[in-house]
């Protein structure tokens, strides 16, 4: 296999990356010059040698403590629970959220086989036990899917007997958008999701 099909079957496995535009990737790497493929190479390098998962919270960090972890201006009593690390990112470009994470590296699903074990629910739960009520309130944020809502079902029912209150984000109609073009579940979600004015 040549250097330009390995390279574009490479770039054809990441999510939304298709063997069209893996190949336009390629042919616009061997277009440039050969520093700008070096320092892309040299960041996968980095990427594959430095970066790992927080030892506390599971989230994507170059030491043994993510940034948000060793934070010492964290609300550390709300802790907010999702599928993947890359929607920590997400929740802080909002600006809104002081608090501490927790990253389960997916969501339940068994058909695919994945339980609670597959997942870091017991690093979770280890972790609201041993903050002696410190942790007062937990927000799930997992994707609103089957996968997702079973995820939460299943996490709240194992949470709130250890004493803090467990929250959920709302769901509901997206900002700029006209009723007549919305879906029935999310109008029924922004339903259910109604708070007084």
């Amino acid at each position: 296999m040549s250097a330009i099909d390995r390279l574009t079957d490479e770039f054809s496995r990441l999510p939304g990356i298709g063997s069209k535009t893996a190949l336009r990737l390629v042919h616009h790497l061997m277009k440039g010059s050969k520093d700008e493929t070096k320092r892309l190479a040299g960041a996968l390098f980095d990427l594959a040698e430095k970066v790992r998962t927080c030892d506390v919270c599971g989230n994507f960090s170059e030491q043994d403590k993510c940034e948000i972890c060793v934070s010492t201006r964290r609300d550390v009593t709300l802790l907010c629970v999702v599928e993947e690390a890359y929607e920590v990112s997400a929740i802080e470009r909002t600006g809104q959220f002081r608090g501490l994470f927790h990253v389960l590296g997916g969501r339940l699903s068994p058909l695919d086989g994945i339980g609670p074990d597959e997942l870091n629910v017991e690093s979770l739960l280890r972790r609201i036990h041993d903050s002696e009520g410190g942790i007062r309130e937990v927000i799930i944020a997992t994707n609103a899917s089957v996968e997702g809502e079973a995820t939460s079902v299943f996490l709240e029912q194992e949470i709130r007997p250890m004493g803090p209150s467990v929250t959920r984000l709302a769901r509901g109609i997206p900002v700029g958008s006209d009723l007549e073009y919305v879906d029935g579940t999310t109008i029924a979600q922004a339903l259910a999701g109604r708070r007084e004015m």
